[in-house]
């Protein structure tokens, strides 16, 4: 069935995955790999393109243009998948009594089993003046893609990247690669602060200051303001300036959970809380990927997501399989330094720093002296398997 707009007439499918991200679009696969012919109903609020997410912060580099990132319209995934995929329409309500979805135009889809894929959205962490909104963006999905690429333009540009976690450096260094002046500016003393001790978060900050990339850290916003060169003045709390053409906010992500908390699904401030079959508190209603909480567990990143996929399609082919997470290093796309991490989920009694410049291992460990989780930057990425093998498991 080919990819479709809305229709005013009720419909009825017996699976319904509200999202078509990676979650969303890798539980579908999942499913027909299985062999279930079940009817599969896909939403999407956006355009329903099938493509990698973690290519979005690699393509400025490779000068890609949007287009070339869409592996497969929405129309050739919905073939691929044998399934009807609903475009540019949100979710209005959940009638979870009814086991319907309320979409635009009050038409209803009702469900047999509903899986909610919705991701998380870009945090902004302060408002933004209409007279600098059209300069400021985030980058979530091939859409925001598309538009920040359209306003890049073919010249080199001013960029400055707000937050200094994964999605900022890795968008920073792949900016850079791709000719584009670009500043950082964080609160933070160091990048990667949840990723990385402070020793090796410095390593990468020495990487970036060397290659030309701007680095305001410890540094806040106190205005935003259009400049004298149709461009946007950044000015931070000791009196600087950073001057810049576009704005890429990389301030965190919120789990998409407003539609479930809505419908009286339970709810935390990590997602929605799920079992580890991935089941809400309504027995119909599963959750993965970016906006799941598993067993108190929101793990936004690719190897859970894949994880969470193939286990669901499992349970929902009639083979109950709880979800495991195993042991997944985060390898962060910044090729002016490697780094790899696995950040221990409690405060490490110590971290053993052992290398020097930009080659180093952090290990963490707890009062026993057991390894929890590690960090590694430069020729030391290359302890990525050694070290997976004796870390402990996120959800075993």
């Amino acid at each position: 069935m080919p990819a479709t707009q809305t229709q005013n007439t009720p419909s009825h499918a017996a699976l319904v995955i509200i999202g078509t991200g990676m979650a969303g679009v890798g539980l579908a696969r999942a499913l027909r790999r299985l062999g279930d012919q079940r009817s599969i109903t896909l939403v999407s609020a956006d355009s329903g393109e099938d493509y990698s997410k973690p290519l979005l912060s690699t393509g400025f580099a490779k000068g890609l243009i949007p287009d070339k990132l869409a592996q497969r319209s929405a129309a050739e995934l919905g073939n691929e998948l044998q399934a009807r995929v609903i475009i540019h329409t949100p979710v209005r309500a959940l009638d979870v009594d009814n086991r319907s979805i309320l979409l635009e135009q009050d038409q209803v889809l009702s469900y047999d089993t509903l899986v909610l894929a919705t991701g998380a959205a870009p945090r902004v962490p302060f408002s933004i003046a209409p007279n600098v909104a059209p300069r400021c963006f985030t980058i979530n999905d091939l859409d925001d893609y598309r538009r920040f690429h359209k306003a890049l333009g073919h010249g080199p540009t001013r960029v400055a990247i707000i937050g200094a976690g994964l999605v900022g450096c890795e968008f920073a260094n792949d900016l850079h690669a791709g000719g584009h002046q670009v500043s950082v500016i964080a609160p933070e003393a160091t990048l990667l602060p949840r990723l990385l001790p402070a020793p090796l978060g410095n390593a990468l900050g020495d990487a970036f200051n060397e290659a030309g990339i701007r680095l305001c850290l410890g540094r806040s916003i106190d205005s935003l303001a259009p400049s004298s060169i149709d461009g946007i003045e950044l000015r931070l709390d000791n009196g600087d300036a950073v001057s810049a053409d576009l704005i890429l906010m990389a301030t965190g992500l919120t789990p998409r959970s407003v539609l479930a908390e809505a419908a009286g699904l339970s709810v935390s401030p990590s997602g929605i809380e799920v079992d580890r079959l991935l089941r809400t508190s309504n027995p119909n209603i599963y959750a993965l990927g970016d906006v799941a909480c598993v067993d108190g567990v929101n793990a936004m990143y690719v190897q859970p997501l894949q994880a969470s996929a193939k286990a669901l399609a499992a349970t929902l082919t009639g083979s109950p399989t709880p979800v495991s997470f195993g042991t997944w290093p985060i390898v962060v796309k910044t090729p002016l330094l490697p780094v790899v991490a696995y950040p221990p989920t409690t405060v490490p009694e110590r971290w053993r720093i052992e290398g020097e410049g930009g080659d180093i291992s952090a290990l963490a460990e707890n009062k026993d002296g057991r390894l929890i989780g590690f960090a590694l930057t430069g020729g030391c990425v290359r302890r990525k398997v050694e070290l997976s093998r004796a870390a402990p498991s996120l959800l075993g």
